[in-house]
């Protein structure tokens, strides 16, 4: 009699468990679409491999031994040359961040390299030093190999047919990963400011109830945007401020560029990351759940899906094209640039208009979600 009333007891709690659950939309998104989506981003998105690099090959010596030895080029999938007459041109494409590398020929490779071994260039984009590092192996690799195969070619000296890549780093001349990762460090911070807290502004006076005393008050929708935006604003730039003192005087990472332009595109993207953090606060009206979807869909996307941690052109079409339409992507490449290769104008511009359009968007998105919840 005791074990049937038992088991009638956890029955009965089990289901309704089970019809709490059900009516619980933020368990069912978090316990079955949050493992998914993190599946499919970690599976497929992140990968450390470097392929289809984009490399500005100059041949000043266009012999038909110099189209031998860069034969690994062609056709690679790690590759994706680019044949350029001058290094003036080569420069531009690696200062319009066309070209990860340049490969340059001498004119006279192919005539030392039958005598006493030749030299070739091979100059990196320092700015992505993981990328730089691997496309460094990768070359020194493949003319290793072409060296090999082709030793007994070459009997005029111990030195003939030896070739030698002098490898020079642009833009990190300390080849330190710590210049690479602190710009994708400012981005993560401002990113967990600007989405992560917010997110969470809206939602907690929905669940206090300290909002319905302004619905009856002549405050405006747009006032109490400020209100909670302010801030916040505030406390992104300071912490923005700490990380650029730490990353100049700490980590000795160069300023190249404009610090006002650092601090202007900084102000855009954390407004855009602001106004998506409140836009999903105002919509859940629950902290839980404001909280989670700020998770997925900016931190970790900012964390793994802008190339901060590896290089985007590496992953496949449709998680590069998810990447390319994140805000957190165009303030990296901003961040990085302005910190390591300088004011390169054209990628200012660029990715500024693009910082304000989407500030423009998501600060009216939340003001209009607030107006629908307001009026």
């Amino acid at each position: 009699m005791i074990k049937n009333d038992f088991l009638i007891r956890l029955t009965a709690m089990t289901n309704k468990e089970f019809h709490q659950l059900m009516r619980d939309n933020s368990s069912i998104l978090i316990g079955i679409f949050l493992p998914i989506i993190l599946i499919f981003i970690i599976g497929y998105g992140v990968s450390l491999d470097v392929k289809k690099v984009p490399i500005a090959t100059v041949l000043e010596d266009t012999s038909p031994t110099v189209h031998e030895v860069l034969s690994f080029l062609n056709g690679s999938e790690y590759f994706a040359p680019i044949y350029v007459t001058s290094m003036h041109e080569a420069k531009e494409l690696m200062d319009n961040r066309d070209v990860d590398a340049i490969i340059r020929i001498p004119s006279d490779f192919s005539k030392n390299l039958y005598t006493r071994g030749s030299s070739m260039q091979l100059i990196l984009y320092g700015v992505d030093s993981t990328t730089a590092t691997t496309v460094k192996g990768y070359v020194e690799g493949s003319v290793k190999q072409w060296e090999a195969l082709n030793k007994a070619r070459f009997i005029n000296g111990s030195t003939a047919g030896i070739i030698t890549v002098e490898n020079r780093m642009w833009f990190n001349d300390a080849n330190s990963s710590i210049w690479y990762f602190i710009p994708g460090l400012i981005v993560l911070i401002i990113t967990i400011v600007g989405v992560f807290l917010t997110s969470l502004v809206m939602a907690r006076e929905w669940e206090r109830g300290t909002l319905e005393s302004l619905f009856i008050s002549p405050v405006k929708p747009l006032e109490i945007l400020l209100s909670k935006m302010i801030p916040y604003f505030c406390i992104a730039m300071i912490g923005l401020a700490f990380c650029l003192i730490a990353a100049r005087f700490l980590f000795k990472v160069p300023i190249h560029g404009s610090l006002t332009l650092i601090i202007l595109s900084s102000m855009l993207y954390l407004l855009a990351t602001l106004g998506m953090g409140l836009t999903i606060s105002s919509i859940t009206k629950n902290q839980f759940l404001a909280s989670q979807i700020a998770l997925v869909v900016s931190f970790l996307p900012a964390m793994m899906l802008t190339g901060f941690l590896f290089d985007l052109r590496s992953v496949p079409f449709f998680i590069r094209s998810v990447g390319q339409i994140l805000p957190a992507t165009y303030y990296l490449q901003l961040l990085k640039s302005l910190f390591l290769a300088g004011n390169n104008w054209n990628l200012i511009f660029k990715n500024c208009f693009i910082l304000f359009a989407y500030a423009v968007f998501f600060v009216s998105a939340a003001l209009k979600v607030t107006k629908k919840t307001v009026e």
